[in-house]
């Protein structure tokens, strides 16, 4: 750090000295040479607030700026008919000389990002269908699914693992929480099980946004510049990418999708797992997770046992299925047709009519 500041301070003295030796703004030789130093510094506070742009931004500007000022030339150069003592016709080339190099630089500055390496490979590929761009999120890396969902082949294109992304990952498994740790450690493992599957494309992506804090934004921007999709299962994530026009590949609502449907009046065996919260109601589980509540069925907890389901809840969180455990021999599903049809017509319209007539078939075929 030592040697820049001295490099800053030669420069400044070197500009000082070019003045005081030609003498470019007043006769005075202090005058001239307070003014060259001052330059001096004017020009390295312009390279410090440099310092933190792109370097595709940077070249962009030089890139338009050079643009822009042959530009003016050729302009200028084709209005040789004009008058150049006319004082408007000086202005006009000065204003021509000064307006199209500006214009270069910020145009150059705003689209630095196409100068980017894989945009500039991008023009020379051969002609074809567009790559398409999976963005992992770093909770969906440490959720863990997506490493099954790759090995099934549903998730097609070229997952891209931000570097932003490993480095959050790799602070969570270095944390000082035990549980913490081993998230990011299960993350990290989860990565490494992808990278060796066969047939699975990753890619680790260096496109960072220092003006950007937030990862979830980062990724927002990465998902622009790539024109591809983000993998997350972060429910705010989602909802802000959608308000910004980003596409959003959720495993949460994947996982929704793939539930069994299930309707009333079929039949089910479950383990009845613990009591519920109304009298006499049981609570069981599905391989997904998805909760049944069974009436009369607080006894036979620790148990499986047949039910018939009654009515399906979706809610925000997902879905409820609600059934009733009836009394008595095994229930036969062929046998819901002849019950139904030798049900009274009261019975039918008893709202537990498709829940005992099963019973009540199998326990007349018995008696005859």
């Amino acid at each position: 750090m030592a040697w820049f500041l001295l490099v800053r301070a030669l420069f400044v003295l070197a500009v000082a000295y070019a003045a005081f030796l030609t003498r470019p703004f007043h006769p005075s030789l202090e005058a001239n040479l307070a003014a060259g130093a001052a330059l001096g510094v004017l020009a390295i506070w312009i390279e410090t607030r440099m310092r933190s742009a792109e370097v595709t931004d940077l070249l962009g500007a030089l890139i338009g700026g050079a643009i822009g000022l042959g530009l003016a030339k050729t302009i200028g150069a084709a209005l040789f008919w004009a008058d150049e003592g006319d004082p408007r016709v000086k202005f006009l080339h000065s204003f021509i000389l000064l307006l199209f190099p500006y214009l270069g630089i910020v145009m150059g500055a705003r689209k630095g990002e196409w100068l980017e390496p894989a945009r500039i490979a991008a023009l020379f590929r051969d002609t074809g269908p567009q790559k398409r761009y999976r963005i992992l999120d770093t909770s969906v890396i440490i959720d863990g699914r997506i490493a099954d969902i790759c090995e099934t082949g549903f998730l097609d294109g070229t997952l891209v693992i931000p570097q932003f992304v490993l480095k959050e990952l790799q602070l969570v498994a270095d944390s000082a929480d035990s549980l913490k740790r081993n998230r990011g450690r299960r993350g990290l493992d989860i990565l490494q099980k992808i990278q060796k599957m066969s047939g699975v494309d990753v890619a680790i992506s260096d496109i960072d946004f220092p003006e950007v804090r937030e990862v979830d934004l980062k990724l927002i921007e990465l998902a622009r510049t790539l024109q591809g999709k983000i993998v997350t299962n972060d429910f705010n994530l989602n909802k802000v990418a959608q308000l910004r026009g980003v596409e959003v590949l959720n495993i949460n609502e994947l996982a929704n999708a793939l539930k069994p449907v299930v309707l009333p009046g079929e039949f089910m065996k479950v383990f009845i797992l613990k009591e519920g919260k109304e009298y006499n109601q049981g609570v069981a589980y599905l391989d997904d997770g998805t909760m049944v509540v069974v009436d009369n069925a607080r006894r036979m907890i620790s148990k499986n046992i047949d039910i018939v389901v009654t009515s399906v809840l979706q809610t925000t969180a997902g879905k409820m299925i609600f059934g009733r455990y009836i009394e008595g021999p095994p229930v036969v599903q062929p046998a819901v047709g002849a019950a139904q049809a030798t049900a009274s017509p009261a019975t039918a319209s008893s709202p537990t009519a498709s829940a005992v007539a099963p019973a009540v078939a199998v326990r007349a075929q018995n008696a005859k």
